[in-house]
């Protein structure tokens, strides 16, 4: 056999184990998330509500001929937040009447969802109108990752391409001139140093390169521009992500460095929230008027998109890929597959693909954003426009190599407000731009009701000090937390466009936000729950996105025995290690009821 022959059947053998092994990475997602729904909804309907896994007592108060239903309950602490999938029914999601919905609007009491299943009588099916459930629900997109895989290894784009990209048989090329005309539009962009770099080789690679943006750095504006600046060479291009959350920030952004660029969404109506006046949202790209444009584009979709009737059989000449340390190879060749060159944004030092599993190829599970970088194809962003000195030190220092500095604009800021109170005086001082409020509290687990009453009050004193509510954000790892913050605080503001500024989420749904002020609510106490769960609680990344959403100060609400978190084995680091540096970091506050 000759040399050539012999290397072209490793290759082909390379190919087919790395698919392989993504194929089995996409099957034991699947089936994972299957059993864990399966075993949910085995469970007492009591059972499914107590950890908020399911929402009961809902009445139907309309039933629109378009799917929407209107719903009420007395009040419930579940984790259901919008934009959820979830099955509505009458005790059990296995029995009929059953219906898989969309969570459009969740006002504690008021729930109106969206449901697709028109061919029913809604009349009949909701003839009995209270005693309705709301469970957890999903959508199994297995099959669209597992035929994006096939095709990637029966094509050649994909043989040639994609995959030695991917496992490091390929190195990209740049193009010298396009890089130096990149480099002179990006002086006349105002780009700092970095970014400029990494606008220019974005634009000049043939074929692949990424672009780290670590918080506040302007990765979504140095994304618009180069989207900008594609487009006005005639190209078709994607701007893509795990969440439609991120594809609309970046949309939003397009629109306001460049608002002549022909830019739209597809995707559902319920998934456009967010998104400015100037960019429409489309259910499909056939309904859109660039179905019959000839000059360059800009679409914002999912990578499943691609694969259904939605976006499928688009071509484009570019896709970026944003927020790409939370997408899976799997689904990253998905998006790759709709079109000739990649641009991956995102930071490697926030938040990971969200995966079911806990076992295999470590190296396999990683995001695309994690397997590629390093590989002498990137440029890291390194000054924060939003971090102050302070907020910034910290994270720099663990995540970032001491490289990431606040420009000096952002390096002195501080809160302005007036005098607080007596009794949040320290607290809410200026210079103490990062606090740790610790509340000594016990034994809670994703929910502590002390830390949200001293939440709850926080945010009104600032509110009755002049603080804007709109830069205000509460972030916390749980969704059962957020939801017992935001059930104490909205009742207490009147206005209800006020009481929507104010943001209360997970650390999931704040990645890529930012707010003057941010208070940082740990919630769990007991030390064996958080050792259970210290993959998610103390996981770095997680820590990173959580302190660095704040311009001007970071207030961390929680308690100091969740220190005590030990490792399973000896031979492992202390999980709480992390964190306690991070407090200790912080001016520490103990308030007087608790000492």
């Amino acid at each position: 056999m000759s040399q050539i022959a012999t290397e072209a059947k490793s290759k082909d053998k390379a190919i087919g184990e790395f698919l392989d092994h993504l194929r089995r990475l996409v099957l034991d997602e699947a089936l994972t998330a299957k059993q864990n729904l399966t075993e949910l909804w085995s469970q007492p309907l009591a059972a499914r509500v107590r950890p908020g896994r399911a929402v009961e007592g809902l009445r139907v108060v309309t039933v629109s001929p378009t799917g929407r239903i209107e719903l009420v309950c007395d009040r419930h602490q579940s984790r259901v937040r919008e934009g959820d999938l979830l099955n509505l029914n009458r005790s059990s999601p296995f029995f009929q009447p059953h219906f898989q919905v969309t969570l459009e609007v969740d006002n504690g009491q008021q729930l109106t969802v969206y449901s697709r299943e028109l061919a029913f009588n809604w009349g009949d099916v909701f003839g009995e109108a209270a005693g309705w459930v709301l469970d957890e629900d999903q959508l199994d997109l297995g099959q669209y990752l597992l035929d994006a895989l096939k095709q990637v290894g029966d094509t050649t784009v994909g043989r040639e391409r994609i995959l030695p990209l991917l496992m490091g048989r390929k190195r990209p090329l740049m193009d010298a001139a396009s890089y130096d005309r990149a480099i002179t539009l990006a002086e006349d962009l105002g780009l700092n140093f970095d970014q400029a770099e990494a606008f220019a080789q974005a634009y000049a690679t043939d074929s692949a390169y990424l672009i780290q943006g670590p918080p506040g750095t302007g990765k979504t504006r140095v994304l618009a521009h180069l989207a900008q600046t594609l487009v006005a060479d005639g190209e078709r291009v994607l701007i893509t992500a795990f969440t439609h959350r991120a594809i609309n920030n970046a949309l939003n952004k397009l629109a306001e460095v460049a608002p002549d660029v022909a830019a739209i969404k597809i995707g559902e109506p319920s998934r456009a929230d967010g998104l400015v006046e100037n960019v429409e949202n489309y259910e499909s790209f056939q309904d859109s008027p660039l179905a019959d444009m000839n000059e360059g584009y800009v679409v914002g979709a999912t990578p499943f998109a691609t694969r259904s009737q939605r976006l499928g059989g688009v071509e484009f000449e570019t896709v970026i890929f944003d927020e790409a340390s939370q997408i899976t190879l799997p689904l990253a060749i998905m998006g790759m597959l709709s079109a000739k060159r990649y641009i991956f944004i995102g930071d490697q030092q926030q938040l990971p693909p969200v995966l079911v599993t806990r076992k295999g190829d470590e190296a396999l599970r990683a995001s695309v954003f994690g397997t590629l970088v390093d590989r002498h194809f990137d440029t890291m962003l390194t000054e924060s426009y939003r971090l102050s000195a302070e907020l910034a030190e910290w994270s720099s220092e663990q995540f970032y190599q001491g490289k990431l500095k606040p420009t000096a604009e952002a390096a002195g800021r501080r809160v302005v407000y007036q005098t607080p109170p007596p009794r949040w005086a320290e607290v809410l001082d200026p210079d103490h731009p990062k606090v740790f409020v610790d509340l000594l509290h016990r034994n809670t687990t994703t929910r502590s009701r002390t830390e949200a009453d001293v939440i709850a009050n926080l945010i009104m004193t600032l509110a009755e000090i002049g603080f804007p509510l709109s830069e205000i954000g509460v972030v916390t790892p749980y969704r059962a937390q957020a939801r017992e913050i935001r059930n104490l605080v909205q009742p207490l503001i009147a206005d209800i466009e006020q009481r929507r500024q104010l943001v209360v989420d997970t650390v999931e749904r704040m990645q890529g936000q930012e707010r003057d002020l941010i208070i940082f609510s740990l919630a769990t106490s007991n030390p064996a729950f958080a050792s259970q769960l210290a993959e998610f609680f103390f996981q770095p990344e997680r820590l990173n996105v959580a302190i660095t959403r704040p311009r001007k100060k970071l207030i961390i609400v929680g308690s100091s025995q969740v220190l005590q978190a030990t490792a399973y084995t000896p031979d492992e680091p202390l999980p709480a290690e992390m964190l306690n540096d991070l407090l200790s970091s912080c001016y520490n506050f103990v308030p007087e009821y608790v000492v």
